[in-house]
């Protein structure tokens, strides 16, 4: 009978084997309802917002309690079986793509605030409650939580940490980093573990700044105590409208030399400017070759004064056109373009591959004009919004995966705008993360020496590479063996599993 199989069978019975094993040592710790294996029921968690790559879990798991997420830690580390953390799946680079033969640990059900401080201005929230959801618990204590990135309305705080996100006013308020006093969560045993502390500094090694931009790599988190900060008593926005990409440019690294630091400073180029307007009308110069947003928050005193410090320094730098919100209505309708750039680019192109370079704020126009050139080579159309005020990136190439000659140049555009990016003095990922997306670029940026300390690091935390394993550091050798086992396409052996 087994003669009449197709070539592929032995694989396909050997993944039914696993997961029957996998289900049946999860389910001793999960109730049923929390246990997703078939194939229409996972197939929502083939990847993440990075939707060009996709894999299907072995498995999908939903806790609900800590005492659970420990449960099936330790079961899959008994089995030596893959774990890859999701949280709401709003990441651009891969860095949820489930393993094949692994379990998916969806962390969704863990929304609660646990609490908020307003005399300490912190709040402990749940891994799983969304970005804006902070603020809008927070804004009767007329507190808010800062960082904000585009995807605040779905991302999960879990993912923020994990990827360290920014967003439009983190080059005042400073990235999820620079905002998170303490997560807890488990290690790859399913042992607690604990990072930072409730105190503005904690004793012995910053452990929290290794784990916050960890790519779920090191641990899984369950929970964050994040600091607050006061809802500015106002905020006004300038809109700039510049004929020139360079000057545009130029005026970014200008507000900053004068000493200025906005409270948003972003950038938008001609087509991302014609996307964003025909899907939300906020007022944008359609004629702009780059539209600058920069904001000003804090007392009216405070605003009015560095506002004119900023209409002075645009006007110098050779803006077209000045317009400055005149109430909280027109400055959110500003900023609704910014906000939506990424839904816009989709309305206009099947897919999209969104990088996430930084480079020198001084080689803003450089950039530009490059992946202008870089268009006409590979054949596909590139949409361009910065938080240029960090000089991070957000270039979105837009083509259609299911031509897989557009893929492959997609792919080769993003990778170019990333060596650019590095040749320029800058940095393969600014907020995105690496996960699968980068993992070449990773080469260009970094030395053998330096990957191997990588490496080191993350086999010092998870020494059996089950932990997300093929994102981040560009390896063929699981942490275990350093260098005695190579593999295919980046995916780590797991002998233990052999004996299913």
């Amino acid at each position: 009978m087994n003669a009449s199989l197709p070539a592929t069978a032995p694989d396909t019975l050997g993944r039914a084997v696993r997961q029957r094993t996998v289900v049946a040592a999860l389910a001793a710790v999960l109730p049923p309802h929390a246990l997703l294996w078939h194939s229409e029921d996972t197939a929502p968690y083939e990847c993440d917002g990075l939707t060009a790559y996709r894999e299907r879990p072995l498995v999908v798991a939903l806790p609900e309690t800590e005492a659970q997420v420990s449960g099936v830690l330790r079961a899959c580390h008994a089995l030596g079986v893959p774990v890859v953390a999701r949280g709401a799946g709003t990441g651009l680079s891969g860095g949820a793509l489930p393993h094949t033969l692994g379990v998916t640990l969806a962390l969704a059900k863990f929304n609660r605030i646990v609490s908020i401080d307003k005399a300490s201005r912190t709040a402990v929230v749940q891994c799983g409650v969304r970005n804006l959801a902070i603020s809008e618990a927070a804004a009767r204590f007329s507190l808010y939580y800062a960082p904000d990135p585009s995807s605040q309305i779905a991302c999960s705080i879990g993912g923020n940490v994990a990827e360290n996100a920014g967003g439009v006013h983190c080059l005042k308020y400073g990235l999820t980093l620079h905002n998170v006093l303490k997560v807890r969560g488990f290690s790859v045993e399913g042992e607690a573990v604990e990072f930072g502390s409730d105190a503005l500094d904690g004793a012995g090694l910053d452990l929290l700044s290794l784990i916050v931009g960890s790519e779920g790599m090191l641990a899984v988190i369950t929970e964050v105590t994040v600091k607050l900060v006061p809802k500015p008593q106002l905020a006004r926005c300038i809109m700039a409208s510049f004929d020139d990409i360079r000057q545009a440019g130029d005026a970014v690294a200008a507000i900053i030399g004068a000493g200025i630091i906005p409270a948003g400073l972003e950038m938008l180029d001609k087509p991302m400017i014609a996307a964003v307007e025909d899907f939300v009308h906020a007022g944008y110069d359609l004629g702009a070759a780059a539209i600058l947003l920069c904001e000003s928050d804090g007392t009216p005193e405070e605003v009015a004064e560095e506002i004119e410090r900023m209409l002075d320094v645009l006007n110098d730098s050779g803006a077209a056109r000045l317009e400055v919100s005149q109430d909280e209505a027109q400055r959110l309708k500003f900023w609704s373009g910014r906000k939506n750039a990424f839904p816009a680019s989709g309305r206009i192109s099947p897919d999209y591959m969104c990088m996430d370079s930084t480079i020198p704020r001084k080689r803003l126009a450089d950039i530009l004009l490059a992946i202008q050139q870089m268009e006409i080579k590979y054949g596909l159309r590139c949409c361009n919004v910065f938080h240029a005020g960090d000089g991070n990136l957000h270039p979105l190439i837009l083509f259609d995966a299911n031509d897989a000659d557009q893929l492959h140049r997609a792919e080769l555009f993003g990778a170019a705008i990333l060596e650019t990016s590095v040749a320029m003095g800058g940095t393969v990922t600014g907020e995105h993360g690496v996960g699968v997306e980068k993992l070449s670029s990773m080469c260009v940026q970094f030395s053998p020496e330096e990957r191997a300390q990588m490496l080191a690091l993350k086999c010092a935390f998870d020494p059996a590479g089950t932990l997300n394993p093929g994102k981040v550091i560009p390896t063929l050798v699981r942490c275990a063996e350093y260098g005695k086992m190579h593999v295919k396409k980046g995916l780590l052996p797991f002998p233990e599993l052999e004996r299913f």
